[in-house]
């Protein structure tokens, strides 16, 4: 399972509620070609997310495996919630079902988690969070993912979730400014709930953040979110 050069090759796929994203990774998680993107199909099912998916990967050349990063809880490869995606997903193998489609064994994580590995430095305890169409999480403590942890749902302020305070919807609706009001009051409130070493904020929105950061935020770009694929086959 190598190139010509000896090396593995990672198809690293990061699914959005706006956009499905792909890349190929070498074995050191190093890109070997150009970040592809598709707009996410509408109703997000997950037959025509799959096939997003296909012709993303026919177009990235030879891999020999694939990484996915879903916006929702996953375990062993099923998607248990998908809520700015279609209730389909719910229930849904898509380990199995895109290993059989692309003919390549594949492993699937949350997509704030896989963001989360391509940033982290591994050491205390460092969190996670992407705006985007939603608000994704991950923590992580010594390096260690902390699995399942849907942050975003949970209640921040005026009865609202994060998500509803902080996800696209609220950003166009509000505008920028306001939502960056609500983001710095999101950052002291994850500082005294988590007591991180490290915040990272990523996500296709990040670009709309206009604050100044405490020492320990750091912004990262949205393409953490296809580098952070290499981690998924460490073991």
């Amino acid at each position: 399972m190598v190139d010509e050069n000896g090396s593995i090759r990672t198809l690293s796929v990061d699914i959005g509620g706006s956009g499905v994203k792909a890349m190929v990774l070498d074995i050191t998680g190093t890109p070997l070609t150009e970040r592809a993107r598709v707009d996410t199909p509408s109703p997000a099912k997950p037959d025509v997310v799959i096939n997003a998916i296909a012709v993303l990967a026919a177009a990235q050349g030879e891999f020999h495996r694939a990484s996915v990063g879903f916006p929702g809880v996953v375990r062993s490869g099923v998607t248990e919630t998908a809520v700015n995606l279609h209730p389909s997903w719910i229930g849904f193998d898509l380990a199995k079902e895109l290993s059989q489609r692309l003919n390549k064994p594949v492993r699937v994580i949350n997509d704030a988690d896989m963001q989360g590995m391509g940033a982290i430095a591994g050491k205390g305890v460092e969190l996670v969070i992407t705006l985007g169409t939603g608000f994704g999480s991950a923590l992580f403590v010594d390096g260690k993912l902390v699995p399942n942890m849907e942050m975003g749902h949970h209640q921040f302020r005026k009865e609202q979730t994060y998500e509803e305070q902080l996800g696209r919807a609220a950003l166009e609706k509000y505008g920028a400014k306001k939502w960056n009001r609500r983001l710095e009051k999101a950052i002291a409130s994850l500082q005294h709930l988590f007591n991180y070493d490290y915040l990272y904020i990523g996500g296709g929105e990040a670009v709309k953040v206009n604050l100044q950061l405490p020492l320990n935020v750091k912004l990262i770009p949205n393409v953490t979110g296809l580098l952070g694929g290499i981690a998924l086959w460490r073991d």
